[in-house]
Order: structure tokens, then C-alpha cells, then sequence
């Protein structure tokens, strides 16, 4: 497997230049070729990290361009259903951020788009790839903690301040639950396969008509399931799942590296711990180097439209349960 898989990126944003372009860059077999931009000053960056690249000042003429096996797209919430069937026409693999739509019924026609295409088309859902991630389901399959009874989650920053973030605006998406509920919610699925029968209650506060705080309970089908997201709490994040043998705790569950070094520790119903911890792992490198191998050798990718749909329509019933009071 030699063949060099040549992404371009559809946008400039923070995010795109911060983690992406140097994960992309540092990951084997793959390379930043383009980049869409109206914006010359946002380009240098990127230029500057990746000499040859080829700037693009509009999305379609990206999508156009023969040298571009793979596009990822971090636009706006609001444009990722649009730009992702977008470039699906235009025969490019796809890997779009999350949350991949707005909601879960628009990932049908992506589902339909991906399989007449042949195309690997993908959620940007990073944590899944994350050895931290694999040793907890390890952990949990195990059988270790015994029987499981609830998974307390959280996940929160404070962007208060910053009024022009996309993820405070309603007219791009924002809100906690699109924003940092995919984690709380899709790392409790991914872990333990399990899929919520009913969200019990949903606890929202609302600014600008965006969620900035919200506290959901659901119902799963062998524990029940607490998740809190927001957007104007100091920085925290966590995630336990608890059985009548043990508790397994995640301290640094989604931002490795950023937040803190990531650690999972098993603790025993004896009161005996066993720490194991991921200093160097990056989840964005290994996202790019399993998109590779799945578009070259045909392996399943470990985050399928199937699954990013059963996490947005967990994030559907939170919201019906919320408006339905």
C-alpha cells in the first residue's frame, strides 16, 4: 500500500490550520494538496507549513481539481450535508467534521450517496480512533466491572466571550448538544453498544437560541445514562462507567493532548487501581492513517454514517424531549 492519498481542505478555519493540516502532514501515506480559500491572509499558514500547496479561492474549483483524492470539510454545521453530497458528486472521498448534519434523517441520503458512489464518507469523529478509547471497550467487554448500572459523562468550556463563534450562533449550527454532545453521547455508545430507548429527561438553557448548557438523561438498555455539555462552564471533562464490580474513568476523554494527557484508570470494587495512560497518541493521526487504509484496502472505518446517525438521533430525542417539556 504506497499510494499517497492527496487531501484538500474546503475552508480556513482555526481548527483546519491548528490540528488538522499538521495531523494530515505527520500522518503516513497522506498529504495536504489544496486549499479552498477567498481569503489570502488565511492561506498563509497553511502554505507556510505545506510549501506546495495549491490555493483554490472557491470550494467548487477544489472540488474540481483532478489532484484531490480526499476532501475534508470544516465548514459551519449548517453546510456540511450540502458541501459533503457536493463533493460526492464530484467523486472525492469525504471526510466532514461533526456533527456531520443538523439532523439524523439527513444522513439517509448520505448513506445512499456513500454506497452508489463506492466512496469512503465519514464523520470527522475523532475520539474512536484514540487508543484510550480501544482499551476502555476493551476494559468494559471484558467483563471486569461486572454488571453496568450507569455512565456519567461531561464535557464543558466557556466561549461566553466570544459572541461570534459559529457555535453561538443558531443560523450556523451552534449549541453544546451539536457541538460536544456527539461525545458525550456516541463515546457511551461506541463503548458499549448499546443504542438509548428513551431520553428520560432534558434539562436545557438556551441563549440566543442556541443551547449553552444542557443536563440529559436516557434510558439505555442495561444502565441508565447522565450526560451535562456546556459552553459557558469552566473547561472539564470526564466520562465513568460504573458497574457493581468497578467503575472505569476516563479523565481526558476528548481532548488527548489539549485538555490533559489521557488516562484511564480501572478501579476494583476492592479499592485497587490500575492507571494506564497515552501520552503521545494522536487521535486526528490515526483518524487520517484509518481513512487511508480504508479507502485503499477496502477495512471498515471505525466511525461509518451508520453510527454518527445513531448519535444524532440521540441528539434529535434530547431536543423533542426538551420541547415537549
Amino acid at each position: 500500500m504506497t499510494k499517497t492519498l492527496n487531501w484538500g481542505i474546503l475552508g480556513a478555519s482555526h481548527f483546519a490550520k491548528n490540528f488538522i493540516l499538521p495531523a494530515i502532514i505527520v500522518s503516513k501515506g497522506n498529504t495536504v494538496a489544496a486549499l479552498a480559500t477567498s481569503d489570502p491572509e488565511k492561506a498563509v499558514p497553511f502554505q507556510l507549513a505545506q510549501p506546495s500547496l495549491r490555493i483554490h479561492t472557491d470550494y467548487d474549483a477544489l472540488l474540481a481539481d483532478d489532484g484531490i483524492d480526499a476532501v475534508y470539510i470544516p465548514l459551519p454545521n449548517t453546510l456540511h450535508v450540502e458541501w459533503t453530497k457536493k463533493a460526492i458528486a464530484a467523486g472525492k472521498h469525504v471526510l466532514t467534521e461533526k456533527p456531520i448534519a443538523m439532523r439524523a434523517a439527513e444522513i439517509d441520503d448520505l448513506i445512499t450517496l456513500r454506497d452508489a458512489s463506492s466512496l469512503l464518507v465519514a464523520e470527522a469523529y475523532m475520539i474512536v480512533h484514540h487508543p484510550q478509547w480501544h482499551y476502555a471497550k476493551e476494559l468494559y467487554d471484558s467483563g471486569v466491572i461486572g454488571t453496568l448500572w450507569s455512565v456519567d459523562s461531561v464535557f464543558s468550556y466557556n466561549n461566553a466571550a466570544d459572541r461570534g463563534n459559529i457555535r453561538n450562533r443558531p443560523e450556523t449550527g451552534g449549541g453544546s448538544l451539536p457541538d460536544i454532545g456527539v461525545y458525550t453521547f456516541g463515546s457511551a455508545r461506541y463503548v458499549t453498544g448499546e443504542e438509548p430507548t428513551e431520553i428520560l429527561s432534558a434539562d436545557i438553557k438556551w441563549e440566543n437560541n442556541v443551547d449553552v448548557w444542557s443536563h440529559i438523561r436516557a434510558s439505555f438498555p442495561s444502565f441508565r445514562f447522565s450526560s451535562t455539555t456546556s459552553m459557558r462552564l469552566a473547561p472539564r471533562q470526564e466520562v465513568t462507567f460504573h458497574g457493581d464490580r468497578g467503575y472505569i474513568k476516563l479523565t481526558t476523554p476528548f481532548n488527548a493532548q489539549v485538555f490533559s494527557q489521557a488516562e484511564v484508570t480501572l478501579w476494583r470494587d476492592d479499592m485497587t487501581t490500575e492507571t494506564k495512560r497515552f501520552p503521545a497518541d494522536n487521535h486526528y493521526v490515526f483518524q487520517f492513517e484509518n481513512f487511508r487504509n480504508s479507502v485503499l484496502t477496502g477495512a471498515p472505518f471505525p466511525c461509518p454514517l451508520e453510527f454518527s446517525q445513531g448519535t444524532q438521533r440521540m441528539i434529535d430525542m434530547s431536543f423533542a424531549k426538551a420541547a415537549s417539556g
